[in-house]
């Protein structure tokens, strides 16, 4: 069984940071894409960032400078640093990922069940 689990959220200050990290475990033999989506109160789900298979990276415009996606295969784990935090970016943030499992031919989606992230003013 393949689980994607998000951690590191929690409350932090207006221009503070945080560091959440994805671990997949299971039958994972390696990432091939990772993204952060985050769900504000009351508002859809975004997508904040997204990591290529090839290290590409793209971030939505009200992060960029400020989040930075990353992943490390060795450990299957992705992360996603966010400097200079705003009450906007208040949400519930999920890991969502294609990963390579034992048994499969090409890359299979996941989702992590979320992490809250609360920035106070």
């Amino acid at each position: 069984q393949v689980q994607l689990v998000e951690s590191g959220g929690g409350l932090a200050q207006f221009g503070g940071s945080l560091r959440l990290s994805c671990v997949a475990s299971g039958d994972v033999i390696s990432i091939y894409t990772m993204a952060w989506y985050r769900q504000p109160p009351g508002k859809q789900r975004e997508l904040v960032a997204r990591l290529g298979h090839d290290g590409s990276t793209s971030y939505t415009d009200s992060v960029k400078g400020r989040f930075t996606i990353s992943a490390d295969n060795g450990r299957n784990t992705g992360y996603l640093q966010m400097n200079r935090l705003k009450t906007e970016d208040t949400a519930v943030y999920y890991c969502n990922a294609a990963l390579y499992v034992r048994g499969g031919s090409w890359p299979e989606d996941y989702w992590g069940p979320g992490t809250q992230v609360t920035v106070s003013s």
